[in-house]
């Protein structure tokens, strides 16, 4: 039997909340608005090793989701009865069995295949619990919880391991073996995020629609590349919903998804931004770019819909104000670098999530920021082109006094960490820390990856100690300097 466990229902009756539950952590967006949930959501359950699925709600046509969007909702929850071993079945304990209900529970028992009821929002009174009325659905002795206060829980795992069976032996992971890369999608919402995933997928396994907001929790599903190599690189995709600005939510759910989009940059390896190849970078996509940053993940920027601007000037006679579409390309990446200052060297493909137009060439950009990821910078080189960039143009003077760096060592990957002792930490200004950042980045050719300086100060030095007249590293060098260093130590050695 597999491993796979399905959570479905109608909407409204806490599926979400019996999924949080179940994975101990907040993956779904939990709502009273019905229709909350869209993709199928999953979460890997260690004890009993097996996967869960939360799925839209059945049948749901409120008015706050469009007709292809609820359509294509109950295309999820299908692909969850196919895929799943066990299904488990929700209904609301506090308004009994409903026409859906019985509807969907029809549906279930001509799946064939083994499903527990569940009846949920059953808190504290089981007087309001009609349990002879849930026995008509024919889907046997039903299990009474509480998705919000935990009550039924402790049952109901015991439940899902009894009919799941025994956790089968795991052969060891063969040596050598790749790690999965794991990637996500970032950007406002409708630049085409679930169409590139699709693309990727080669399924319809994500919900797409014109529909700005579709997409609300972020989707994690594994997929295999072959890149140039020929090499099979193995991934794992986070879909995210658009990020919309703090000041431009309109409800809860939204500022939620915006919660779940930003958890998932932080656990993504490699970052792609989507824009838009009509648009151009907008203010909002400059900010979503700042959050990644933040995060200090690598960056690959994705212009997609190339293929409208293909279109008008194969067909449409151009677009005004450009020669030809070598030309838009080259203006637009321009505009685009010039808005996005802070993301020096990162990888820039135009794609079409439509005609899969160099969709290969942008999962190729994250296998080689990947790799590039792990790199050792030299330090005699790495001191060499700081004193050469130093030297080039001089830090500005900040309260009459210049910022100087005397050593630097690599302390991390993943980013990169270089650890500067320099005479003031407070001197170095962002936009000299931008330049240093870039130069370095272009000397090693780490194009699309973060580096962090971490400053070491020394407003006093001891006497006798030799200074340089430029602002290069200083020989030899100073003992409170060395002392520093082998406290600190070097990661990279351990």
């Amino acid at each position: 039997m597999n491993r796979i466990v399905a959570i479905v229902g109608r909407p409204n009756v806490g599926k979400s909340r019996l999924f949080n539950r179940l994975a101990r952590k907040r993956i779904s967006i939990v709502h009273d608005q019905p229709g909350i949930t869209r993709d199928v959501i999953s979460a890997e359950i260690e004890e009993g090793s097996y996967t869960l699925l939360d799925t839209g709600g059945i049948g749901f046509t409120g008015i706050e989701t469009a007709e292809s969007i609820t359509a294509a909702s109950e295309k999820q929850v299908d692909f969850a009865i196919e895929t799943a071993g066990l299904i488990i079945l929700v209904i609301d304990g506090l308004v009994g069995v409903t026409p859906l209900d019985s509807r969907i529970g029809s549906k279930l028992r001509r799946s064939g295949r083994k499903v527990r009821l569940v009846i949920n929002k059953a808190d504290f009174d089981d007087d309001k619990i009609d349990l002879a009325d849930s026995y008509r659905l024919g889907l046997g002795e039903p299990l009474r919880v509480s998705a919000e206060h935990g009550r039924g829980e402790g049952y109901l795992r015991e439940a899902i391991l009894e009919e799941l069976g025994p956790v089968p032996v795991r052969e060891e992971t063969l040596a050598g073996a790749d790690r999965p890369l794991c990637i996500c999608f970032i950007g406002r919402p409708n630049v085409g995020k679930s169409s590139i995933s699709n693309r990727l997928l080669n399924s319809d396994r994500l919900i797409v629609s014109d529909v700005p907001g579709t997409t609300r929790d972020s989707v994690e599903l594994a997929f295999q590349f072959k890149a140039r190599n020929g090499k099979d690189y193995p991934f794992r995709l986070i879909d995210t919903a658009g990020i919309k600005a703090a000041t431009k939510l309109a409800a809860p759910v939204e500022y939620f998804s915006r919660l779940r989009a930003l958890d998932a940059i932080q656990r993504a390896e490699v970052v792609f931004l989507v824009l838009d190849a009509i648009e151009g970078v907008t203010q909002q996509d400059k900010a979503i770019a700042g959050e990644a940053i933040k995060e200090r993940k690598p960056i690959v920027i994705v212009v997609n819909k190339w293929d409208l601007v293909h279109k008008a000037f194969a067909e449409a006679g151009g677009i005004a104000g450009f020669e030809s579409e070598r030309d838009y390309r080259e203006k637009y990446e321009h505009a685009l670098f010039e808005r996005l200052f802070f993301t020096p060297g990162a990888p820039l493909v135009f794609i079409s999530a439509m005609s899969g137009y160099e969709v290969s060439r942008m999962l190729n950009s994250a296998v080689k920021l990947h790799r590039i990821l792990d790199t050792k910078l030299p330090t005699a080189r790495l001191n060499k082109q700081l004193g050469w960039l130093t030297d080039r143009t001089p830090p500005p003077s900040i309260g009459g006094k210049r910022f100087r760096i005397y050593y630097a060592t690599q302390i991390g990957v993943r980013p990169f960490r270089i650890k500067i002792f320099c005479n003031r930490d407070d001197k170095l200004s962002e936009s000299y820390r931008r330049y240093l950042e870039a130069g370095i980045v272009k000397e090693f050719n780490l194009q699309g990856c973060p580096v962090y300086f971490e400053l070491i100060g020394k407003e006093k030095h001891e006497a006798g100690t030799p200074y340089s007249s430029k602002n290069t590293l200083i020989s030899p060098k100073p003992k409170w300097l060395a002392a520093e260093e082998g406290r600190s130590g070097n990661m990279l050695d351990d």
